[in-house]
């Protein structure tokens, strides 16, 4: 007589269930805390396009970077234990954030930074370098369940689209909000060169030096941007 399949004992079912909620409630938890400063790049990147394109914008920024950020699944662990990635990434985020406070003037809208695939390519890029913690975390807290990895980037692009929504329509109301959220972004920019393998091992800080660092450097950015905007002006004469 052929054997019976035994059925999955109540233990391992609740087992299964409970992992299950742990891993969602780990994701959401992740995405909510790391999608702010994707929201921020989105908002500030969209607000000055037209309302019809910003829009386009915000929708079109968050579904590549969502694509951009599926592919870097499978590698994000390992490009973030290379050394000298971490670095670039957070130069880049400061020039970023340079560049779009350096935006804040231009209120034509005939600007190259004003157009709508210059404001995608903003989102995309800054976003790739932003989310690869958000991808690993993403990753080890759905443990192999490719439907939860799945639900994961499809919550981070809603709250992404949301995010990026308020940003712009609050920027767009309170032009002061531009410096805070290029503050922001120049934090972690910051931040993220000190996490690199390299420069941890050459400037270890410890304690409040650890965070009074990518303050600093914040700072700095939004000195560079102002000063870039409001360049000094040309001497008229030659001195007497």
């Amino acid at each position: 007589m052929p054997a019976v399949p035994a059925l999955p004992s109540f233990t391992m079912l609740t087992g299964g269930a409970a992992q299950l909620a742990t891993g969602l409630l780990s994701i959401i938890l992740i995405d909510l805390a790391l999608s702010g400063d994707n929201a921020l790049v989105i908002g500030l990147a969209a607000r000055r396009l037209p309302r019809h394109q910003r829009r386009v914008a915000i929708i079109g920024g968050a579904g590549l970077a969502i694509l951009l950020r599926a592919s870097l699944t499978v590698v994000a662990a390992l490009l973030l234990r290379l050394p000298y990635v971490q670095l670039a990434g957070g130069v880049l985020l400061c020039w970023i954030a340079i560049k779009l406070l350096g935006d804040e003037e231009a209120a034509s809208g005939n600007r190259e930074a004003n157009t709508l695939w210059s404001a995608l390519l903003t989102i995309v890029v800054a976003d790739a370098v932003m989310s690869l913690d958000n991808v690993v975390g993403v990753a080890a807290a759905a443990h192999g369940n490719s439907g939860l990895l799945v639900l994961g980037l499809v919550l981070s692009m809603g709250l992404m689209i949301f995010g990026g929504t308020l940003v712009a329509s609050l920027l767009a109301r309170w032009w002061w909000l531009a410096y805070l959220a290029a503050a922001i972004i120049a934090w972690t920019g910051a931040d993220l060169v000190l996490r690199d393998p390299t420069i941890d091992a050459l400037l270890p800080l410890e304690g409040w030096l650890e965070s009074a660092v990518p303050v600093v450097g914040a700072a700095v950015v939004l000195l560079v941007a102002q000063r870039l905007r409001h360049p000094s002006p040309a001497p008229t004469g030659r001195p007497q």
